[in-house]
């Protein structure tokens, strides 16, 4: 499974606080319950298409680039 991806908005420098639309196709076993509670149990994504990312900070749309692993900044936490 590959890692996410990280985001920098080129605007304001936010590397933090997105919004992502993305397209997802998941193949995944359904568990209804007598009472008709849904868990979803073994969800594989088959397909994961980003549409748009836009900045939280400053709404700069289309100026949000995608970090190579190499070059994201460290996170400590």
């Amino acid at each position: 499974m590959s890692s996410p991806v990280r985001y920098r908005c080129t605007s304001c420098g936010n590397l933090t606080r997105f919004d992502v639309t993305s397209t997802r196709r998941t193949s995944a076993y359904h568990h209804y319950t007598v009472g008709g509670e849904l868990s979803i149990e073994d969800e594989q994504v088959l397909d994961d298409q980003v549409e748009s990312v836009e900045c939280r900070w400053c709404g700069a749309a289309g100026r949000v680039e995608a970090l190579e692993a190499e070059t994201a900044p460290a996170v400590e936490g």
